[in-house]
């Protein structure tokens, strides 16, 4: 990774958080994309400068999570193959788990970018997925480059992955939570149990 400093590292995720398996778009269209990331920037700068409590904010993001990414997916791509040999009820107690630790681990990050802005620049199909690429202008800082990546292979679009000036948070997220499992002995429960805690 390269010298990017936390903040905009931290950026990344409090915009996407959202990283799943790619799929293929099934009939999205450009406005529908434009839309959806339209809306989840709109939700994430009320929620910056809402002025709540970080509790409050913890919890308006895992609800901003749950509502823009495809979260089963996500947790499913970031366990990589343990998700193949684990159990529909751990999969489902991590995935929970999960939606929590992405919360907890950007929203501490929300006050950073309290007044920043983020301008959609251009839509575009990339193969099987849909690209809207757009910049975030941070106080202090140069613009940063955002692409979100959006699918509607759950049934209705969703963002499956931001990439922000190179580094994509999709193998950033399985790289992350890969080292945790390593940590639990391989064990999807007590790595569930320790993203609660």
């Amino acid at each position: 990774m390269n010298d990017l400093t936390l903040t905009r590292r931290g950026f990344a995720g409090l915009l996407g958080a959202a990283v799943a398996m790619p799929g293929a778009a099934l009939a999205l269209t450009d406005a529908q994309a434009q839309k959806l990331v339209t809306s989840l920037v709109a939700d994430i700068q009320k929620t910056i400068n809402s002025g709540k409590s970080t509790s409050a904010i913890l919890k308006d993001f895992e609800s901003i999570f749950d509502r823009y990414a495809d979260v089963p997916t996500i947790a499913r791509f970031s366990l990589g193959v343990a998700a193949r040999s684990a159990s529909a009820s751990e999969l489902r107690a991590f995935t929970d788990a999960y939606s929590g630790y992405v919360a907890d681990k950007y929203g501490r990050r929300f006050q950073e970018f309290k007044g920043g802005d983020i301008k959609i620049k251009r839509v575009k199909a990339e193969g099987k997925v849909t690209v809207v690429q757009s910049t975030a202008d941070l106080r202090g800082q140069s613009p940063v480059a955002v692409d979100f990546h959006i699918s509607d292979r759950s049934g209705s679009p969703k963002v499956f992955n931001v990439i922000i000036e190179g580094i994509n948070m999709l193998t950033t997220e399985r790289t992350e939570i890969g080292s945790l499992l390593d940590k639990a002995g391989g064990s999807v429960s007590k790595l569930t149990q320790q993203l609660k805690s």
